[in-house]
């Protein structure tokens, strides 16, 4: 939850004290925990850890998994008749999702800090996914009238694997009324792309554009202290995080086994860092790619940076899904302070192709422009024997930074 971490590493800065409420690490369940990333906790804010309530011990207990699903399923690349019923249970059991249970036991120690020892707040922050949080949120806003922000990372009924878990219309209505509520009563609604702004304001005729603000996610200047080094040695194209079937970069992996043919000489290499699918091992594979792929898995953040850092170029892939124009990870604010050019395959005229066209870092590739990859793989390939660091001059990203998104957020936090 970097989004969230950064915000609190920079509120004191501005005058803002928190207290954090999350969940026990020993009793909650994640797909990957880095905890290299608690030391960037500031040592004035009070973190209260709770017990929760989830299902993920049983559900690794009856399907032998040793990791739980991510949101979407991103980390299960085969679906068996047995996850295709945990899915159905996720969907129509456990509205908006199962980490619900956590609520009571959020809400109890809001209580003892309330009504117990006095504490008095200005406002309360709930950030989502899981959108169950806004749910907390809800709840303090009708018993103590707090100003109340719900920051929504990611939309709600309308996340692309929403359709994967086959809710009957009796979910989807509860699920919807859940959404609409949170929207209509929050004070103020924060969202990271104007997209998924657009996206909200159409689930309500009560909505009132002025209470949303697209405040994106971004990137730390403290994180990028190290230079720039990419290998003199090979044009390395570096993607860091989780990809698999759904991104689609089959076009693009061919392109690069063309323009690695085309120019022998030119020593093209790929670079995974985290999650790779089953499936897009088995593409890069039939592109003939294996012997130019390394494959690395989950690192923590700052070695994940220092990746970024080593690399040549950078690519990005948006999933091919529903409202994927909306779709703006939060890495590529850290690919962007790289300062390295940025292949990105997703929809063209998306928030992150206007993106990085307005920082003048690269732009978006259809998923089927393979011609167009090519020749730009191939220009690439010209540029890096003239010279092989092709990193790019100082970009105009500053507004990105993590204090400076604090900034605005603080305003709405006092407004």
């Amino acid at each position: 939850m970097q989004r969230t971490l950064k915000f609190v590493k920079h509120l004191p800065g501005f005058g803002v004290e928190c207290t954090v409420l999350t969940v026990d690490p020993e009793q909650g369940a994640y797909p990957v925990l880095d905890e290299s990333l608690a030391a960037e906790i500031p040592a004035g804010v009070r973190v209260i850890r709770t017990s929760t309530s989830e299902p993920f011990g049983s559900y690794k207990k009856l399907t032998g998994r040793q990791q739980i699903p991510y949101g979407g399923f991103a980390n299960e690349s085969k679906t068996s008749l047995q996850q295709q019923f945990f899915k159905f249970v996720r969907g129509n059991l456990f509205i908006p999702d199962p980490r619900r249970g956590w609520n009571a036991h959020v809400l109890r120690a809001v209580a003892n800090l309330i009504d117990q020892e006095g504490e008095i707040f200005d406002a309360v922050l709930t950030s989502s996914p899981p959108h169950s949080t806004q749910l907390i949120g809800l709840a303090l806003k009708q018993r103590y009238g707090l100003r109340w922000l719900a920051d929504m990372r990611d939309p709600w009924t309308d996340i692309y694997y929403t359709k994967e878990l086959n809710k009957t219309q009796l979910a989807r209505w509860l699920d919807a009324r859940y959404e609409r509520q949170v929207l209509e009563q929050a004070d103020e609604v924060l969202v990271t792309s104007p997209d998924t702004k657009r996206l909200f304001l159409g689930k309500s005729p009560a909505l009132a554009a002025g209470k949303f603000h697209v405040i994106p996610n971004g990137y730390d200047d403290s994180d990028f202290r190290e230079p720039s080094a990419p290998p003199p040695h090979a044009l390395l194209i570096t993607h860091t995080g989780t990809i698999s079937e759904t991104y689609h970069i089959e076009q693009f992996l061919r392109a690069c086994a063309e323009c690695a043919r085309r120019h022998p000489e030119v020593p093209l290499r790929l670079r995974f860092v985290g999650h790779v699918s089953a499936g897009v091992q088995q593409q890069l594979a039939a592109a003939g790619l294996t012997d130019r792929t390394e494959l690395i898995p989950f690192v923590p953040h700052d070695e994940s940076v220092r990746y970024l850092l080593r690399a040549t170029v950078l690519l990005m892939a948006i999933p091919d899904v529903d409202h994927n124009f909306g779709i703006l990870p939060g890495k590529v604010f850290e690919y962007l302070a790289a300062n390295k050019p940025i292949i990105c395959i997703g929809p063209v005229g998306s928030d992150a192709d206007n993106l990085l066209q307005e920082c003048g870092a690269g732009h978006s590739y259809a998923y089927d422009a393979y011609d167009t990859m090519l020749e730009y793989l191939e220009e690439l390939t010209r540029q890096w024997q003239q010279n092989a660091n092709l990193d790019l001059p100082a970009l105009n990203h500053t507004m990105y930074s993590r204090r400076a998104l604090t900034q605005q957020l603080v305003k709405l936090i006092v407004k």
